[in-house]
């Protein structure tokens, strides 16, 4: 019975040890976040090991996660990590239940993670580590609190009378039977005869805890540093706010283009409801990049810097570089990791300075035949130095007539038509780096893409949508095609078995561009498949070949099912 008691006893404090650490990991993730807002150089322990799994992530993971939940994938990472902290914390409680000095060097070995992630980026200096330095002592200081305050597992229950306590109450046994009988227990054969229980008045029983509080008083306690916790992290947040750069873009007043274009017309459009829009809205444009959280740049403190191979290296201010004739460009942006048929891909008409004119400043030396674009964070792209010089290359300031949204890259940042977004399209752009691709490789060669990355031609169905139920008669088939820096000239569909035909295209904008095209299909009733493929301005076609996306993008043609009702109207 004494074994079997302290068993129940073991297993029953283990979910208030298990809250024990899970209210020190929160406290401590909490106060990592109070201390990251003090600078806008440092970054919350959350934060840091998250980026540090974004760099270090597996190529199957990445291409999963961004494939997955797209434009989301950061913030299922950060919701991730949070639910690995929650668990580490109660696991960690657990242990210090029963050895409170190894729970405490576990929170503290968690801290230190915290501190190597702050201190990978390349920008990063030894006061990055300061936050999750700061949040595994608030850990292990409420984690070793909170153990010593553990409720004992029996604790609402009476406990066993100690020698010489007034004995419990017992009702006495019918005349005639022994005690054990009430038990439905026999009385062993030349025992002694049972001893009558001395009668004492029912009052309650001192529960003894061992020295542990109360179950209430270990909620209360833990319900408190939860509050903190919640206390801490809103007000490291609201900290952070005041770095933000929503202010300074407000402030800015674009100069109107040298060279304004015309107004996009409305033959660019196919006519065919459910297509994608010539122009996507600057909030649904696609975003992808390794930045966790927004990097927050203002336009007062900004610099780009043209370095390198260079024989006038030189630096420039914001008002400085919209001083120097921005041009407007039609360009449709597509990144590497789009599927066959994917949405990562957007068109805007972007407003900047021609990448040209800054290298004609710098004079770049005759060996270089790279550029490389690096971010505020330190995340580099690089494309051939050429593409600066044969294509109308930004540095864009603009986007769909305002400032840059942050997200996309405010103050200033690369766009680069024909080449992948990860190769020449550099957001929070900085650093302009003249150099040769033998002598640096950009942030994603090293994990498996490309070096130079033309975007492939690509066709896809709007609409109808996969799987959808149509009625028979006319369909409009709908969607987009692009091939840039060679336009598209055709648009072939084909209905299950049967040759491709052409589809009708609107007016083609810019070669930089992508393009509507209509097809006018009469369905007949049941199941159909429908491809389609592009040609480009080369006279090449689209090819049929399946790719997946790593090293150099996605190939092959887009197909889709969809089911014809079989009856009109």
């Amino acid at each position: 019975p004494g074994v079997a008691a302290a068993c129940r006893r073991a297993r029953g404090g283990t979910p208030h040890a298990a809250l024990a650490g899970l209210a020190g990991a929160a406290f401590a993730l909490g106060i990592g976040e109070l201390v990251a807002g003090a600078d806008a150089r440092l970054a919350s322990p959350v934060e840091a090991v998250a980026g540090e799994v974004i760099d270090r992530a597996p190529r199957p993971l990445e291409r999963f996660a961004i494939e997955t939940f797209g434009a989301n994938d950061k913030l299922v990472l950060v919701a991730g990590t949070l639910v690995l902290s929650a668990l580490l914390g109660a696991l960690l409680g657990v242990v210090a239940r029963r050895r409170p000095r190894l729970g405490a060097a576990g929170m503290a070995g968690f801290a230190l993670l915290g501190a190597g992630a702050s201190l990978g980026p390349p920008n990063a200096g030894p006061a990055a580590a300061v936050p999750s330095l700061a949040a595994g002592a608030a850990g292990v200081l409420v984690l070793w609190l909170l153990a010593q305050r553990i409720p004992a597992a029996g604790a609402s229950l009476p406990a066993a009378p100690a020698p010489g306590a007034a004995a419990v109450p017992v009702a006495p046994a019918p005349a005639g039977q022994p005690p054990r009988a009430r038990r439905g227990l026999r009385p062993v054969p030349g025992a002694a005869p049972a001893v009558p229980v001395a009668a004492a008045p029912e009052a309650p029983v001192p529960v003894t805890s061992g020295g542990r509080g109360s179950r209430r008083a270990f909620f209360g306690l833990a319900a408190g540093v939860a509050a903190a916790a919640a206390l801490a992290a809103a007000g490291g947040r609201a900290l952070r706010d005041r770095f933000g750069a929503a202010e300074s873009r407000a402030g800015v007043v674009l100069p109107r283009p040298a060279r304004p274009l015309p107004a996009i017309p409305a033959a660019a459009g196919a006519g065919v409801p459910g297509v994608t829009p010539f122009v996507t809205p600057n909030a649904e444009f696609y975003r992808i990049d390794t930045a966790l959280t927004v990097p927050q740049v203002r336009a007062e403190d900004w610099t780009l810097s043209v370095t390198g191979m260079v024989d006038e290296p030189f630096e420039l201010t914001f008002d400085e570089l919209l001083d120097r004739g921005l041009i407007e460009a039609d360009i449709t942006m597509t990144c590497v990791s789009n599927p066959v048929g994917g949405d990562l891909v957007g068109n805007a008409r972007w407003l900047g300075v021609p990448t040209r004119d800054l290298l004609d400043a710098a004079r770049p030396t005759r060996a270089a035949d790279q550029l490389v674009g690096r971010s505020v964070d330190g995340y580099t792209c690089g494309f051939p130095l050429a593409a600066a010089y044969d294509r109308p290359s930004l540095v864009a300031v603009g986007m769909n007539g305002v400032p840059l949204p942050l997200r996309h890259g405010f103050p200033a940042r690369l766009v680069t038509p024909g080449i992948y977004g990860y190769a020449g399209s550099t957001k929070w752009l900085t650093e302009l780096e003249v150099t040769t691709f033998d002598a640096l490789d950009q942030y994603w060669v090293p994990r498996g893409y490309a070096t130079r990355a033309p975007i492939k031609t690509m066709a896809r169905i709007d609409t109808p949508r996969s799987l959808e139920r149509v009625s028979p008669g006319p369909v409009a088939v709908g969607g987009v095609a692009w091939a840039q820096t060679r336009g598209i000239t055709a648009v072939e569909v084909r209905v299950d078995d049967e040759p491709f035909r052409p589809a009708e295209l609107a007016a083609a904008v810019s070669d930089d561009a992508w393009r509507q095209w209509r097809f006018d299909w009469d369905a007949t009733p049941g199941r159909h498949t429908l491809t389609v493929r592009a040609v480009d301005g080369t006279g090449e076609t689209q090819t049929g070949e399946r790719a997946e996306t790593l090293p150099d993008g996605a190939s092959g043609w887009m197909s889709l099912v969809v089911t014809v009702d079989g009856r009109a109207g």
